[in-house]
């Protein structure tokens, strides 16, 4: 891979609102070498890229994703197969990329094959991390078996009910195994279903979901790997109990109230709100034919979206970037930063979607950042972000460069 030299660029590193003027960067061996407000000697075999006083700053993180989700109907998902869902993945996948995500997390059935394969070239997408299988108890918000349908109960049976995104561990020791499972196959963290949800069918949105002694396992059994667990919730109380057991990130928080957002902060916790899919799926669900049932739940939970971004602000929690998309309302992606900029600032979303991100998934100084040592994972905004976030709510169409690992994905120079 050759090495890359930017020269008169304006440096937004990920944290900092100061951001520099005239810096030169150089990039080798898919690394960020050398930071220097002094021209920097170009070798034989590198590529030089005038910034042209435009802002350098992080590829974006999209914190969750869900690859394998090729529609709004989590029935047809299952029912469409494995190669359709794979498809759908690579084109969400290139999409993101093209907008400026370089790292994804997906945080619920992603797995090592579609890794693989993105890190070995067969696809255009940017870097993966996944959870593997989410873990719920059973009627659970992992838990998409209609009211009707029975159990299947077998003697000698040693299989567990599954489907493309969650799998069902109940009790201390099922919840133990699947977490070394998922582990083992090279999961980023685990997450567990804390309450219920929009998409599942048979339980109300406000259930706390998972005993304490669960959560408590499944947090050891992640920290005895040096990662982490995260936590699908909605109602504060499902918040509260979650972070309370030790899980580092929630997912969603939608329905947060401001005693348990000064919780969170307090404990140094994180959350991942999605605004985007909620709103996509007031003004699409009934088209896209989503569920009966769960287009319900979703408009409820819309009432309290952006007050709950709120609270959080206000509190001071760890807020991270993440959309949560299904199907073809994948190209929405951008449209959270459109939506966050309702509550937050143009820096705070920035963060969000790069230092924040970082730190959450124990990334900190290697993704999300501009500073010597990081993957050169870098993108080229025309434009200052940092006064006009809608720059970044474009679908890729004012960024003048895209880095991923030190290869260039697209330039203008």
């Amino acid at each position: 891979m050759p090495s890359l030299l930017f020269k008169n660029a304006r440096i937004f590193d990920g944290t900092s609102a100061d951001c520099a003027e005239g810096q030169w960067l150089r990039v080798a061996n898919g690394h960020i070498q050398e930071i220097s407000d002094q021209p920097l000697k170009a070798g034989d075999d590198t590529r030089v890229i005038d910034v042209a006083g435009r802002t350098l700053m992080p590829g974006l993180i999209d914190a969750h994703v869900h690859a394998f989700a090729s529609d709004v109907a989590v029935a047809r998902i299952e029912a469409v197969g494995e190669a359709y869902r794979t498809a759908h993945a690579v084109r969400m996948l290139g999409h993101a990329l093209d907008c400026g995500f370089t790292t994804v997390r997906d945080i619920g059935g992603g797995n090592y094959s579609l890794y693989k394969a993105a890190a070995d070239g067969l696809f255009r997408a940017p870097h993966f991390h996944y959870a593997g299988k989410i873990l719920s108890m059973t009627g659970g918000h992992g838990d998409m078996r209609q009211i009707e349908q029975t159990p299947r109960y077998a003697p000698a049976c040693a299989c567990v009910e599954a489907n493309t995104f969650s799998v069902m561990a109940d009790g201390v020791d099922e919840c133990l195994k699947q977490t070394r499972e998922q582990l083992r196959q090279g999961a980023h963290c685990i997450k567990l279903m804390g309450s219920g949800g929009v998409a599942s069918p048979t339980d109300p949105i406000w259930m706390n979901q998972y005993r304490e002694d669960e959560i408590r396992a499944i947090v050891g059994e992640c920290e005895a790997r040096r990662s982490y667990a995260s936590a699908h919730c909605h109602p504060a109380s499902a918040v509260r109990r979650c972070v309370e057991y030790g899980v580092r990130a929630i997912e969603h928080g939608t329905l947060i109230d401001a005693e348990t957002a000064a919780f969170v902060a307090a404990r140094g916790a994180y959350i991942v709100p999605t605004m985007v899919i909620i709103h996509a799926l007031v003004e699409l669900g009934r088209e896209l034919g989503f569920p009966a049932q769960s287009q319900t739940k979703v408009e409820l939970v819309a009432q309290q979206a952006i007050s709950g971004l709120d609270l959080m602000r206000s509190a001071g929690v760890k807020v991270v970037f993440g959309t949560h998309l299904l199907g073809s309302t994948y190209t929405q992606q951008c449209r959270e930063f459109t939506l966050r900029s309702q509550v937050f600032t143009p820096l705070e979303l920035l963060r969000q979607a790069t230092s924040t991100a970082a730190e959450m998934m124990l990334m900190a100084g290697q993704i999300g950042c501009v500073q010597v040592g990081a993957q050169a994972d870098l993108i080229v905004v025309d434009g200052d972000p940092l006064r006009d976030i809608g720059l970044l709510a474009a679908d890729g169409r004012h960024l003048g460069c895209i880095v991923r690992g030190g290869e260039v994905i697209r330039s203008d120079r």
